[in-house]
């Protein structure tokens, strides 16, 4: 495909050095494009159709005609246009990659290593954590990667705790605040 544009490149140079002798740049130009037509449309049966090679030639052409030419093509300026369009989107495609990197597995068991033995941990102070063992990691990333995992927000994260359970832990404490109450009238 390139070894045809370069083919029709060099016929179209070679029809420009001869051209220079004998009338002025536009003529050539408009002669050049009128006989590059006429190619394009022995080489088609019904419609028209152009491969790459001579819409890049046409291109080139019709930049060098007079604005009032342009118009009269067989490819108009927008169609040019359009070529250029599809040839840039061609060449600077992005995979699509939609949305955010997914989080490492090792960040992940990171993150739930350190909600797990640490029940009291929010979204922020496992942040400041990951943060200090060199991984950058956003707080709502945390929350999804905990909601994952099934493990429920800092306060509720350790709800096996009954009532009486609590009780017997703070007893001490009550007993003593109880007792300091007292003593305090």
């Amino acid at each position: 495909m390139s070894l045809r544009l370069l083919y029709l490149i060099f016929v179209r140079v070679c029809g420009w050095l001869v051209l220079p002798g004998r009338s002025p740049a536009p003529a050539n130009a408009d002669l050049l494009v009128l006989r590059h037509e006429i190619a394009v449309l022995r080489r088609t049966k019904a419609r028209p159709r152009l491969d790459w090679a001579g819409r890049a030639v046409l291109a080139a052409l019709i930049a060098l005609l007079l604005r009032r030419l342009r118009a009269h093509r067989l490819v108009t300026p927008g169609t040019v246009l359009r070529w250029h369009r599809r040839l840039v989107r061609k060449k600077w495609t992005y995979p699509n990659r939609t949305g955010r990197p997914p989080v490492s597995a090792e960040i992940t068991a990171l993150i739930e290593r350190l909600a797990t033995e640490n029940h009291g941990w929010g979204y922020q102070r496992i942040q400041g954590e990951l943060l200090k063992l060199g991984h950058r990691a956003g707080a709502s990333t945390i929350r999804r990667v905990l909601k994952a995992l099934k493990i429920p927000p800092a306060p509720k994260r350790h709800t096996d705790t009954t009532w009486r359970q609590f009780l017997r832990a703070q007893a001490a404490t009550m007993l003593a605040a109880d007792f300091f109450h007292w003593t305090a009238r």
